[in-house]
């Protein structure tokens, strides 16, 4: 059983006289565990659809649903969204303090997170004091503390340089692969797509809706050289409308 199924959800934004659909009949099943990219072009309703998955706003109409009747769900946004006024220990255990943990566990957790995401030494800065890599090095170790049954990732690499984006991509699949969690994540890059995630959703122009759904079975550690990724990345870029 999947672990989310998403039924013909379609999205409206009321305008002064007028509405504009952002999203029509989206549908598909996310497997446990899996990782999964959304790409399309921009204005289709990637960052909408996670959004609605996350509960932050309403669809219009249709409904997903997830094999949890309670799952435990975290966002990593593209802007690393951190309190400035928290230390990094503290913007880390944030949701910690939420569950009710005890003191002594959450200080345990946030200490393994903050070794595992490479953060050892900083626990006591502020997100000012940090470069932007850094940045979202606590927003993942932030989204990563509660053990999601869900991670949603909205374009969590493209405010960063190619060279710390490459880094943080290896520690992303380094805690997938660790922690086994199912990842849904917007990406504008096909490359990115297919390095990272074993099903690719492609969408269409506005109002967005699911064109083709791919499976990724090319095997890892992806080598982004071989012919087998090129014939997949010109299949992908052929799918995506401008």
């Amino acid at each position: 059983m999947p672990i989310l199924s998403v039924n013909n959800l379609s999205k409206s934004i009321k305008l002064e006289k007028d509405s504009l659909k952002v999203l029509t009949d989206v549908s598909f099943d996310l497997e446990e565990n899996s990782f999964t990219t959304i790409i399309g072009p921009s204005g289709s309703g990637k960052s909408t659809l996670l959004r609605i998955i996350a509960g932050l706003i309403n669809s219009s109409s249709g409904e997903f649903h997830f094999n949890d009747s309670a799952p435990k769900i975290s966002f990593v946004f593209q802007s690393f969204a951190l309190f400035p006024y928290l230390t990094i220990k503290e913007n880390i255990e944030f949701g910690l303090k939420m569950t009710g943990l005890e003191k002594k566990a959450r200080d345990q957790k946030v200490k393994e997170l903050i070794e595992e995401v490479g953060l050892s030494g900083f626990e006591n800065k502020h997100p000012k004091e940090l470069s932007g890599g850094m940045r979202q090095r606590v927003g993942i170790a932030r989204a990563l503390a509660i053990e999601p049954d869900l991670l949603l990732l909205d374009e969590p690499f493209s405010a960063l340089d190619e060279f710390t984006a490459e880094k943080l991509r290896k520690l992303l699949l380094d805690l997938w692969s660790k922690r086994k969690f199912t990842i849904l994540m917007v990406t504008h890059l096909v490359r990115e797509a297919l390095e990272l995630s074993d099903q690719i959703i492609v969408m269409t122009k506005r109002p967005g809706t699911v064109k083709k759904i791919i499976t990724n079975d090319l095997p890892r550690p992806r080598n982004e050289r071989s012919e087998a990724f090129f014939k997949m990345e010109d299949q992908l870029k052929g799918l995506i409308e401008v």
